[in-house]
């Protein structure tokens, strides 16, 4: 089933609520199982959204607004917004020019975009049709390392060729989700959507079991990346490596040993492994494990109001996945790039909310707390997100490990999971 194009947005569809309502009409039952479900029973999945919801924001009146921006800085590069479209695979079962219409669509707004390994258009298309543009935002690579590291080698040199600014490294799917919606689907990629950046990729060599070896330990799971994989990457590029798919605060740190330079806080959408908590509650943690790291979040964020409780707790900036499915824009804070530039300077399920100063025009430093030298701008404005009452995950503060380096990694193929 093709799906159709739209000219204009239909009537009654104003939110991304709305849009999905409507992607749900329009797309195919296959597709729609493999865009909109999760794992299991997908309890992390619509806990993701949920936890937003359960933030309040308790705001202050009659400040100035007047000056205010959007704007925000981010590995040292400035974006208009915090907002930056987050990896999804075979974005072609959504609009026949995939990837491309979404590089198109955030380059008008202005969004960064971080493209799929698995995407199903090539990658070297997709930064044409961003760096073209002089509004875009930042432009990254998500990567899975793949069990032949001569061709994931040869794939981080075609993103470097390409343009492409840092490489987010996924860590959080070692094999793919029990999926059920797309079970009960019969899900298949349709003909002529692949993942053609892997096109060449030859299948992993699989070595017969010993008696008591496990199919999926001693198997599937065998070769699953580690911590040095990590470092192995980070010694053949020269871009910026981000994990994204931390949810505890020892594996923050022990990235932050490493020099990662920074953390995008995920549950994979809730598409790989259920009843992991919502990302809104580990954000503060993680925030708190590694002070001064820049981290983003992804997950069950819908409106402008979602990324204002993100920054507040933490976050540098948010990635937005499913709802670009949906409708292929990405919510405002503001009208004309005007709103409220917002860092994190409290703990323990409050924030603090800080205007930047329309002289100064930047916004304040992350993990820095409510007495430090910011929390003073008398241009602040004070506003309280609250939730329910967190408790600080075990620690258990085993020191970073320097496994062996090994030469096979269990891949990435056509027929698994997307991104999120």
């Amino acid at each position: 089933m093709s799906t159709p194009t739209l000219s204009e947005i239909p009537p009654g569809v104003v939110t991304l609520e709305d849009h999905a309502r409507h992607a749900s009409q329009v797309l195919d039952s296959n597709a729609w199982a493999y865009f909109s479900g999760g794992a299991a029973d997908e309890i992390s999945l619509h806990d993701n959204r949920q936890a937003w919801d359960r933030l309040h924001i308790h705001p202050r009146v009659l400040r100035s607004m007047a000056g205010a921006s959007t704007a925000v800085e981010l590995l040292g590069r400035p974006l208009a917004h915090p907002i930056l479209l987050a990896p999804v695979a075979f974005q072609r079962m959504a609009h026949p020019e995939g990837e491309l219409a979404m590089a198109y669509a955030a380059a008008a707004q202005s969004a960064g975009v971080v493209l799929s390994t698995q995407a199903s258009q090539p990658l070297e298309a997709v930064a044409q049709a961003m760096l073209d543009s002089p509004y875009r935002g930042p432009l990254w690579f998500q990567l899975y390392i793949q069990h032949d590291r001569a061709f994931t080698r040869e794939l981080v040199q075609r993103a470097e060729a390409a343009g492409y600014e840092a490489l987010v490294l996924t860590v959080d799917a070692p094999t793919s989700g029990a999926r059920d919606r797309e079970r009960r689907a019969g899900f298949r990629l349709p003909p002529g959507v692949s993942a053609v950046n892997l096109a060449g990729l030859a299948p992993p060599a699989r070595a017969p079991l010993a008696p008591g070896q496990s199919a999926l330990f001693d198997g599937l799971l065998a070769n699953t990346p580690t911590w040095a994989d990590v470092e192995w990457l980070q010694s053949i590029t020269r871009l910026p490596v981000l994990l994204k798919g931390i949810l505890h605060p020892d594996d923050a740190r022990l990235a932050h040993q490493l020099g990662v330079a920074a953390l995008v806080v995920s549950n994979h959408g809730g598409r790989t492994l259920d009843t992991v908590p919502a990302t809104a509650t580990v954000l503060p943690r993680i925030a708190q494990a590694v002070p001064g790291m820049p981290l983003l979040v992804d997950g069950g964020i819908r409106r402008g109001t979602d990324v204002l409780k993100a920054m507040a707790l933490g976050a540098s900036a948010v990635l937005v996945g499913r709802g670009l499915q949906h409708e292929g824009r990405v919510p405002h804070l503001g009208d004309g790039g005007q709103g409220v530039a917002v860092g994190v300077v409290d703990h323990g399920g409050s924030a603090r909310l800080v205007v930047v100063d329309p002289q100064a025009r930047r916004v304040p430093g992350q993990g820095e707390g409510a007495g430090g030298a910011r929390g003073k701008d008398p241009h602040a404005v004070d506003v309280l997100v609250q939730g329910p009452a967190q408790q600080p995950l075990p620690v258990d503060g085993h020191p970073l490990g320097r496994a062996p380096p090994r030469d096979g990694h269990e891949g990435r193929r056509d027929g698994d999971p997307p991104e999120r």
